[in-house]
């Protein structure tokens, strides 16, 4: 790999250059004073008589318990991994045996693993779709399942129970049949 155009640094460094002002104005150049600029001293004005006894005094010069015993620090988490894309392809391919190695590297993380891993996905999904397709009638989707286990578990009763009330499903299953018979018929 080639490195930089020198003539590339170049002119970075001429527009780098161009932008500093070497004679800044202080009318122009310098921040605003805020009330953290200047310095004045505090004066506290005591509603107590003119002879302060030092004892009770003793309140004001106290230190307050955080700062004696603050607060423990969270204990630091591990440093984030370095996921980006760069880092660990050139970590790969340093054991590679030449051009082959890094072309069958290359090929594997870019082509091969996406390939299998969005394949393995869509499998799943389509699995999953079809499974709460063919129980949606019946009640027997995921959601009524973990539902009635649920009920199951804190013995509470479960209202309708559709397995013991199954020629009510058939009678439904048969409702359901004729009207995608005369839909067809309709096409």
């Amino acid at each position: 790999m080639a490195g930089p155009n020198p003539g590339t640094a170049e002119l970075a460094s001429t527009l780098q250059a161009a932008s500093l002002n070497r004679q800044p104005s202080p009318e122009h150049d310098v921040n605003p004073s805020t009330s953290a600029s200047t310095k004045e001293p505090v004066h506290v004005v005591s509603s107590s008589s003119s002879s302060v006894d030092s004892a009770s005094s003793v309140a004001d010069d106290e230190i307050p318990v955080s700062v004696l015993r603050p607060q423990p620090r969270r204990a630091a988490l591990p440093p984030l991994p370095d996921l980006r894309f760069e880092q660990s392809y050139l970590k790969s391919i340093e054991r590679a045996d030449g051009w082959k190695g890094v072309l069958w590297i290359t090929v594997r993380d870019q082509v091969l693993f996406p390939f299998l891993q969005g394949t393995l996905w869509e499998l799943i999904r389509y699995k999953w779709r079809h499974m709460n397709r063919e129980h949606k009638f019946s009640g027997q989707n995921v959601g009524a399942r973990i539902r009635r286990w649920w009920w199951g578990v804190n013995n509470w009763a479960v209202p309708g129970d559709v397995r013991s009330d199954s020629g009510r499903n058939q009678k439904l299953a048969e409702e359901m049949r004729e009207v995608r018979r005369s839909l067809s018929r309709l096409r």
